[in-house]
């Protein structure tokens, strides 16, 4: 015990200082797909995705869409000349159209995020958060369960999660969304009180993922999505990112 907190003083505080601070990625960390030379694509760049994420025009435009990503690396080891990964956390973005490389439209009624903006100042940044698993692998629930760790600690930002959708501000939701979650996720969300959130958080979440072989398209063909995370799983930062996102409390987004 004494050596225990020896050697906390001795290290002093070790939790992030995200998002006050940037979080710096281990090297050779996957947190996104980049296109370096979009105008020079190939219909050969297609084959290369298990999800479909890839697409070429017939003028040779290449497109990417993060939210089918699952950050398998197959397109960047085929040809690294024209995919590389970006070691970069914040992978979030309000709209699914600004997760496809390229695509800079943001084009959504932003007013319930300033509505909870208001609120969380009013409540000294106190944000609830109801997570759902709907489908997922269990990928996603490994990174979000290290929220409440020391290190990450997320509860330093006013973020807590609760059991009750009644006292939800923001709907945290993995998975595909399956047939048999269907309804309950519907009911969570109808629960909640105004204003309030949806964050899909994973490739599964926000677009399907693997499972669109299934028609299970994610959490949008259910829900109004607020706040697409993807990754495959995203890493504990880049949910945090997403909720922050989410409640207003910072405001960038993904680049494409």
């Amino acid at each position: 015990m004494i050596w225990w907190i020896l050697r906390g003083l001795r290290k002093g505080r070790v939790t992030t200082g995200y998002p006050r601070k940037p979080e710096p990625a281990p090297v050779g960390y996957r947190g996104r797909v980049v296109v370096r030379y979009p105008e020079a694509g190939v219909k050969a760049y297609e084959e290369l995705c298990p999800t479909g994420a890839i697409s070429v025009a017939s003028y040779g435009r290449l497109a990417l869409d993060r939210a089918r990503c699952v950050l398998c690396g197959a397109c960047v080891g085929a040809a690294p000349e024209t995919f590389a990964f970006e070691s970069d956390y914040r992978t979030a973005a309000r709209t699914k159209p600004a997760l496809v490389v390229g695509h800079t439209a943001r084009t959504e009624d932003d007013s319930a995020r300033a509505t909870l903006a208001d609120q969380a100042g009013a409540l000294k940044r106190s944000i609830h958060v109801r997570h759902v698993d709907a489908g997922s692998d269990g990928g996603e629930e490994w990174e979000i369960a290290a929220l409440t760790n020391p290190y990450y600690d997320m509860q330093r930002l006013g973020l807590f999660f609760t059991l009750a959708p009644r006292h939800a501000d923001v709907l945290l939701v993995t998975g595909a969304v399956t047939p048999s979650m269907t309804e309950p996720l519907r009911r969570a969300y109808e629960a909640m009180p105004f204003p309030k959130a949806v964050v899909a958080a994973g490739t599964d979440a926000c677009s399907g993922g693997f499972a669109r072989a299934a028609d299970m398209g994610g959490v949008d063909t259910v829900l109004p999505v607020d706040v697409y995370v993807p990754g495959s799983p995203p890493a504990p930062i880049a949910l945090l990112h997403g909720l922050l996102l989410a409640a207003g409390i910072v405001t960038d987004e993904a680049a494409a």
